[in-house]
């Protein structure tokens, strides 16, 4: 698939509605526990004065790319307290990195999310990256309030029953 292509191939219908069309938690107790890795990126866009401040380390609330990684793996965790339909699920690890982009104007944002689980880990590696974008926001917001979260997306799934899924 290409670079940003959508996978728009048919599915068999939303799991989380029941017969009735009601919300419900789907039922993963007869799944095999398999290895299963997600990675989520985003991208939060700024002024080069912004970003300048963020490299040289001279944000007045502190380290912004340490908290920010600290904030999105807090997020991950609490995954299951945010998305109603959640489960809850053992994480092996959750990484996010942060990459300044001069040329872009802003910080790329990546979150893999590991598991053995009878579900996936998506959403943990989804909401990693949004939390780290949000504190990112946060601790910047003062000198730049014209930042914007932008490209929030899975890029790549493995494992679990319905297979490999790469994106990006």
């Amino acid at each position: 698939m290409e670079d940003g292509a959508r996978d728009d191939s048919p599915t068999t219908g939303l799991t989380h509605l029941d017969e009735g069309g009601q919300a419900s938690m789907v039922d993963v107790g007869a799944k095999n526990v398999t290895q299963r890795e997600a990675v989520a990126r985003g991208f939060v866009s700024m002024r080069p004065e912004t970003l300048r401040l963020i490299n040289e380390g001279m944000v007045k609330k502190g380290d912004v790319a340490a908290t920010a990684r600290l904030a999105g793996i807090m997020g991950a965790k609490r995954t299951p307290d945010l998305i109603p339909l959640c489960h809850p699920i053992p994480l092996d690890q959750v990484t996010v990195e942060l990459e300044p982009d001069e040329s872009r104007g802003g910080i790329h944002l990546t979150a893999t999310a590991k598991t053995s689980a009878r579900t996936g880990v998506e959403m943990e590696a989804l909401t990693a990256v949004s939390v780290a974008a949000l504190t990112l926001y946060d601790m910047c917001k003062s000198v730049d309030r014209g930042m914007r979260i932008e490209d929030v997306r899975v890029v790549r799934k493995l494992g679990g029953k319905s297979g490999d899924l790469v994106l990006e």
